[in-house]
C-alpha cells in the first residue's frame, strides 16, 4: 500500500469515528501528495468545520462545488451548494447564504425527485419564514417534504418537514402543537438518521424559539438534550460553544451573573466568525447584565458587538438610554425595532416599550403597547409573554392609582417568574408589590416586599436598582463613594479599588478624603466600622 493509500485509509477511518483532528491531518497530508477524490475532499472540509477552521472549511467546500460542477455532477454540486448556504447562514452572512441557495437551485433544476431538492426546499422555506414571518410557505414546504421523504425513503426529509410544520404552528400561535411536531422531529436526529450539522442547526433553532417565547422550562430541557447530543459529535467546535451560551442564558435568568460575565464575552468572540447570531445573543446577554449592574460603558460595548454580529441589541440599548434620563430617545429606538419585527420579535420589546412610554409621559402609547402584549400572550400561551403582560398591566394600573387590580396582575407575574427561576423579574415584581401595598395602606406588608426586592437586587449586584430602592445613602454619600467605601471596608487597597471600579488611584484617594470628611472618621479602620454600622459594607 502506498503512502497516499495509507493516509486516505486512516483519514477515512478517523472521519468515520469522528476523530476530526486525525482525519484533518491525514487528508491534508494526502492532499499534499495528490488531488483528493471528491468524497475525501468533502470529508476534509467537514473535519475543518468541526474543528472550527471556518475559512478553510468554506474554501474546501467551494473547491468541491467547482469540481463537481465541472464534472457534470449536478446532484453533488447542488447538495454542496446547499451545505455552503447552511454554513454561511450559520455564520451570519445571509447574503452569501442566499447566493449559494440560488446556485443550488440552478444545479438541481429538473431534479425535484432527488433528496437534495428536499434540503433545498427546507433551507428556502426556513429563510423565507425568518425574513417575513409568514408561516404559510413553511407549511406548504412541510407537506412537500413529507411526500418526498416517503418516495425517497429519506428520514432526514421527514424530520425537516416536521421542523417546518412545528415552526409554522408556533408562529401561528399553536405552541403546544408546535412542540409536539418538534419533539417528534428530533427522533431521527437522535437515531443518527440526520446529518450531524443539520441536526445541530435544528437543535439551535428550537432552543432559540424557546428563548424567544420566554419559556425557560422548555429551554432548559432542550439545552440539556443539545448538550448530550453535542458530546457525541464534537467538543471542539460550534455546537459545544453554542450549548454553553444557551446554558449561560439560563444561568443569567437564575441570577448567576458573575459566572455569566466571566464566560460569555470570550465565548461569544470565539463564535463570532462561525455562528454569528449566537454570538450576538451572547453579547446581548452580557450587555443586559452589565447594564443592570450599572456599567453603562461596558454594556454599550457589548451591545455594539451584538450589532456587529447581526443581532439587534434591543430592548437593552433603549433601557440604557432610559436609565440615563433619555426616555424619548429610548422610545425612538424601540419604535424602530418594533417596526421591523414579527409578532414574536415584538413581544420581547413590548414590556420595555410600555415602561418607557410611561416614563416619557405617554400613557396612551403605553396602553397600546400593553394591550398588544396581552393579545400576544393570549395567542401564544407562553409563560414568559404572560408574565411580561401581567407586569406591564400592573405598571399601567399603578400609574392610574388602581392598586387592588394591580395587585392581582402582579400575583400572576410573580408566580410565573418564580416557576421560570427569573430572579431579576421576581425582584421587580416584589418592588411593584410594595408600591401596591403601600397604596392600600398595608405598610408592614409593603416593607416586607421592599426588603425582599432589595435583598435580591443586592445579591445580584444590580447596583442601580438597589440604590433606587434603598433611597438616599447614609452620611450624604454619593453612589460612587458608597461603592468605594464598600470595597475599602472589605480590606481593598486603593489600587484594588481603582482596578475594580476602573478609576485612577488618584481619584480613589480623592473619594476617600471626601468620605472621611462626610462621615467624620480619620482612618480606613474607622470608615470600615462606620460602613458596617450603616449596612454599606
Amino acid at each position: 500500500m502506498t503512502e497516499l493509500d495509507q493516509l486516505l485509509t486512516s483519514g477515512r477511518d478517523a472521519f468515520a469515528r469522528r476523530d476530526w483532528t486525525a482525519a484533518e491531518r491525514d487528508f491534508r497530508e494526502a492532499a499534499d501528495l495528490a488531488p483528493l477524490p471528491a468524497d475525501d475532499l468533502a470529508a476534509l472540509a467537514d473535519s475543518r468545520w468541526w474543528l472550527g477552521d471556518v475559512p478553510a472549511a468554506l474554501a474546501g467546500a467551494e473547491e468541491l462545488y467547482r469540481r463537481l460542477t465541472a464534472a457534470g455532477d449536478r446532484t453533488g454540486a447542488g447538495m454542496t451548494a446547499i451545505e455552503l448556504a447552511l454554513r454561511w447562514g450559520t455564520r451570519g452572512d445571509l447574503a452569501m447564504a442566499s447566493g449559494w441557495l440560488s446556485r443550488a437551485r440552478r444545479s438541481l433544476e429538473g431534479l425535484a425527485a432527488q433528496p437534495a431538492y428536499g434540503y433545498l426546499r427546507y433551507m428556502e422555506a426556513s429563510m423565507t419564514m425568518d425574513f417575513d414571518g409568514d408561516p404559510g410557505q413553511a407549511a406548504g414546504a412541510a407537506s412537500e417534504l413529507d411526500a418526498l421523504s416517503r418516495s425517497c425513503r429519506d428520514p432526514a426529509l421527514a424530520c425537516f418537514g416536521r421542523v417546518l410544520s412545528g415552526l409554522a404552528l408556533a408562529r401561528a400561535g399553536n405552541v403546544d402543537a408546535a412542540f409536539r411536531q418538534l419533539d417528534e422531529a428530533m427522533l431521527p436526529v437522535l437515531a443518527g438518521e440526520v446529518p450531524a450539522e443539520w441536526g445541530g442547526d435544528i437543535y439551535c433553532t428550537v432552543i432559540h424559539l424557546c428563548h424567544s417565547l420566554g419559556d425557560y422550562a422548555r429551554m432548559r430541557a432542550w439545552t440539556g438534550a443539545l448538550g448530550r447530543w453535542t458530546s457525541g459529535v464534537s467538543s471542539t467546535f460550534v455546537y459545544a460553544h453554542v450549548t454553553r451560551v444557551h446554558e449561560l442564558q439560563l444561568l443569567s435568568a437564575e441570577g448567576e451573573w458573575d459566572v455569566v460575565i466571566s464566560e460569555i464575552g470570550p465565548l461569544s468572540e470565539r463564535l463570532a466568525g462561525a455562528h454569528g447570531w449566537m454570538a450576538g445573543a451572547g453579547f446581548c446577554e452580557l450587555g443586559d447584565i452589565l447594564r443592570l449592574r450599572g456599567d453603562a460603558a461596558g454594556a454599550r460595548r457589548a451591545y455594539a458587538r451584538a450589532r456587529e454580529s447581526g443581532v439587534d441589541p434591543q430592548p437593552g440599548e433603549a433601557l440604557l438610554l432610559a436609565a440615563e434620563g433619555r426616555p424619548a430617545e429610548a422610545l425612538d429606538c424601540l419604535v424602530r425595532s418594533l417596526g421591523e419585527g414579527s409578532p414574536l420579535d415584538r413581544a420581547r420589546l413590548l414590556l420595555s416599550a410600555t415602561k418607557t412610554a410611561l416614563t416619557a409621559g405617554m400613557p396612551g402609547l403605553a396602553e397600546a403597547y400593553c394591550s398588544e402584549l396581552e393579545q400576544t400572550a393570549s395567542r401564544y400561551a407562553s409563560p414568559g409573554f404572560t408574565a411580561w403582560a401581567a407586569e406591564a398591566r400592573a405598571r399601567l394600573l399603578l400609574s392610574a392609582g388602581s392598586h387592588t387590580t394591580a395587585l392581582e396582575a402582579l400575583g400572576t407575574a410573580i408566580r410565573i417568574y418564580r416557576s421560570q427561576r427569573a430572579r431579576h423579574g421576581i425582584a421587580t415584581a416584589h418592588e411593584l408589590l410594595a408600591l401596591c401595598r403601600l397604596g392600600l395602606g398595608q405598610g408592614d406588608a409593603a416593607a416586607a416586599d421592599r426588603a425582599t426586592a432589595l435583598a435580591i437586587y443586592r445579591g445580584l449586584g444590580a447596583g442601580p436598582d438597589a440604590r433606587r430602592l434603598a433611597g438616599p445613602l447614609p452620611g450624604g454619600l454619593t453612589a460612587r463613594e458608597a461603592e468605594v467605601l464598600a470595597l475599602v471596608s472589605r480590606g481593598a487597597s486603593n489600587r484594588d479599588v481603582a482596578a475594580a471600579l476602573v478609576l485612577s488611584e488618584k481619584t480613589v484617594g480623592r473619594h476617600l478624603a471626601n468620605i472621611f470628611a462626610k462621615i467624620g472618621v480619620t482612618s480606613r479602620t474607622g470608615a470600615a466600622g462606620w460602613a458596617r454600622e450603616n449596612r454599606l459594607a
